[in-house]
């Protein structure tokens, strides 16, 4: 049996390792994404491959047979889940999981030094890592559209939920590091999970389903490299602190999102969460993405 390329995301990485994969990291993202557009919290590269998106469109063979069901639930769901179809469930559980990542950057943008005024590596990624966010929501903005729903809102959460977002990015390193790596975490756990459902729900829907597959690979393809970049941030305590943290953040954040407890087995996300370490992550996506030294093996 062949030994694994890869170490877990929790092992261990001196002060000066961690430095010197800033530096690798911050040349990586400069030719991954491309010049930085402030103004429109977005980047050339990834820009241009929304509007290839945008420019050969694919739609599904047949239309969601109740899409109201959708926009009835998907900011606030009112009706009883379990009588939803799965596929709304799945749309709905999108829109809900994107739109705190959009609330969330909103209010880092604001706190986050701009590249004018980014002295550090780390401010400079920074900066970069939330303009690739910017452009994860509206590439779930058109997975939803791909779908059929063009009629999408994105709404800020409640007031409270608001306020927590916007007063997060403002805490110390030593506060907020741990949390902010295991949410990037998340998302990957998420995303690989949201690929399998794609392939269950939409197999007779394949021009779509690859569609939505291209789309969340965008996405997947830089998450996997921020958990690599958030878990930088970290030192040996702070990565104690951070495995602890994945069960009760994953389970606080989904039971947020009724779907997912239908549509995925949140224990094995738990799971998959605390072991991770790229060793599954398909060859395509490793070959697009970054990985810390420290976690090869």
């Amino acid at each position: 049996m062949a030994s694994p390329k890869y170490l877990s995301i929790f092992s261990p990485a001196t002060k000066q390792q961690r430095q010197e994969n800033f530096a690798d990291y911050w040349e990586f993202t400069q030719k991954h994404g491309g010049e930085l557009f402030e103004a429109e919290k977005d980047l050339a590269k990834k820009n241009a491959r929304l509007q290839h998106f945008k420019d050969n469109p694919v739609k599904l063979r047949t239309p969601l047979a109740d899409p109201e069901a959708f926009y009835r639930n998907y900011v606030v769901m009112k009706d009883d889940p379990n009588a939803l179809s799965p596929i709304i469930l799945m749309l709905t559980s999108m829109y809900k999981f994107a739109r705190h990542e959009w609330v969330g950057i909103k209010g880092a943008w604001d706190v986050v030094p701009d590249m004018a005024h980014s002295y550090s590596v780390e401010d400079k990624i920074s900066r970069v890592h939330l303009a690739e966010e910017f452009c994860h929501w509206r590439l779930f903005d058109e997975m939803l559209r791909t779908c059929g729903l063009d009629k999408v809102e994105w709404v800020p959460l409640e007031p409270l939920k608001e306020w927590v977002y916007e007063q997060f990015p403002k805490l110390p390193g030593f506060l907020m590091d741990s949390p902010a790596f295991v949410t990037e975490l998340m998302g990957v756990t998420y995303y690989f999970h949201l690929h399998s459902l794609f392939d269950k729900l939409l197999a007779d829907e394949p021009e779509v389903c690859q569609r939505l597959h291209e789309l969340l690979d965008e996405i997947t393809i830089d998450e996997i490299a921020h958990v690599g970049q958030r878990r930088n941030f970290i030192g040996p305590v702070g990565m104690k602190v951070s495995k602890w943290m994945v069960r009760p953040l994953y389970k606080l954040f989904f039971a947020d999102i009724p779907e997912t407890a239908i549509l995925f087995n949140i224990e094995q996300m738990v799971k998959d969460g605390e072991s991770f370490d790229f060793n599954e992550v398909p060859e395509h996506m490793i070959a697009q993405s970054w990985i810390p030294s420290y976690c090869k093996a």
